[in-house]
């Protein structure tokens, strides 16, 4: 990961002088060994080795960050973000100041969707989860460009927020959009969505909660919609049991146009969470 942000020789300050920070204007930070990147912000691995190894369905993505996103980072870290440690249970209606639903948004990208959600459903808290520095800091500075008090920043491995922090039945949906395909046939069991997750999940969802996915990997597409019919905590919100179309509540990314020009197909499976006495009167 590099240890600038948009550095310039040209800037760096005569002995004895403090650094100047212009906003909009490129700055050298060189950190010493060991120290952390943003004092106040995320950590580079918050859970550390706590938790038991397993195969991640994730992998860190390590690219440069901007003034803007470093600066959102430092000033709203603390406010708005949150590291996935695992060592407390999260009381939602405490973290976001309100009893709304709250709906986790696992893998956000840069954010634009997330934002762009977020400022059209203020009555929807969103838990948005990822490990893309670049895109913490991004997702934040617009929060705060569009005034939205609904978005909350989770750093680290979601299985971990899923199972040690978050309450039985207190998602009121779950977003899972473009995650990596490893399309790799030995790579398959780095899919996020698999029958262990899914499971897992179903806990954390309230009842009628809606789990929706979307890719533009059509293998992967078809693997998502085999798992949750499969599922017994699952059912499919389309009455023919297939994809469904792209909700108008879901934009169309920058990301998702180019492929779509590509000739790209994405799908959408949306899956609602069933209460526990229907499970019990399916398998009677």
């Amino acid at each position: 990961m590099s240890d600038t942000v948009n550095a310039s020789e040209a800037l760096r300050p005569a002995p004895g002088q403090d650094s100047p920070h212009t906003p909009g204007v490129p700055v050298r930070h060189t950190r010493a060994k060991g120290e952390p990147r943003f004092p106040d912000g995320p950590k580079a691995d918050p859970a550390g080795s706590h938790f038991e190894r397993r195969i991640r369905s994730f992998q860190p993505r390590r690219s440069r960050v901007t003034a803007g996103q470093a600066d959102a980072l430092q000033r709203l870290w603390p406010a708005w973000g949150f590291d996935i440690d695992g060592s407390r249970r999260l009381d939602l209606a405490e973290f976001f100041g309100n009893d709304n639903p709250v709906v986790l948004e696992i893998g956000f990208g840069m954010g634009e969707a997330t934002a762009r959600m977020a400022a059209a459903d203020p009555a929807t808290n969103i838990l948005a989860v990822d490990v893309h520095t670049p895109g913490q800091g991004n997702l934040l500075n617009l929060a705060d460009q569009l005034g939205l008090t609904n978005v909350r920043v989770g750093n680290g491995d979601a299985i971990i927020l899923l199972r040690e922090m978050l309450a039985p039945g207190s998602l009121g949906g779950l977003r899972v959009y473009f995650p990596d395909p490893w399309p790799k046939k030995r790579h398959h069991k780095r899919r996020l969505i698999q029958p262990e997750f899914l499971t897992l999940a179903a806990t954390r969802l309230a009842p009628g909660a809606v789990l929706h996915c979307a890719t533009d990997w059509e293998p992967y597409a078809e693997q998502m919609l085999q798992v949750l019919t499969a599922h017994p905590g699952f059912e499919n919100t389309r009455p023919d049991g297939g994809f469904a179309p792209r909700p108008a509540f879901r934009p169309l990314t920058r990301f998702e146009g180019q492929g779509l020009e590509k000739g790209h197909v994405v799908n959408d499976v949306l899956f609602r969470r069933v209460p526990r006495d229907e499970q019990a009167a399916d398998r009677a």
